[in-house]
């Protein structure tokens, strides 16, 4: 086994974990933390597939990425605090009166 194929495997373990934790908790910061992990494991094959082509269009998306991501965790943190605030709980079944 390569070093691309450990790295690849690395990346599809780290996204099949980051899915189960999204489907099995039920805490929100717990899922969160989740999409990362799931974001990092796309990450990770990005710059897999960028260096085996000898690339540096997946180093690029893999900084956009990032850029995102921290945009999202800094808008959802905040967010999460306050209905914490509101409701007292991380549990995301008693937040269905926010649908719109």
């Amino acid at each position: 086994m390569d070093k691309a194929q450990m790295l690849l495997s690395l990346a599809v373990a780290m996204f099949a974990i980051g899915m189960v934790g999204v489907i099995i908790r039920r805490n929100v910061l717990v899922m969160l933390m989740c999409m990362e992990l799931m974001l990092n494991g796309v990450n990770l094959s990005l710059v897999t597939f960028a260096h085996q082509s000898g690339t540096t269009v997946g180093a690029v998306l893999v900084f956009l990425i990032f850029v995102v991501a921290t945009a999202e965790i800094a808008i959802a943190i905040p967010i999460v605090l306050m209905l914490v605030r509101r409701k007292h709980t991380l549990d995301p079944d008693v937040y269905t009166d926010l649908k719109g």
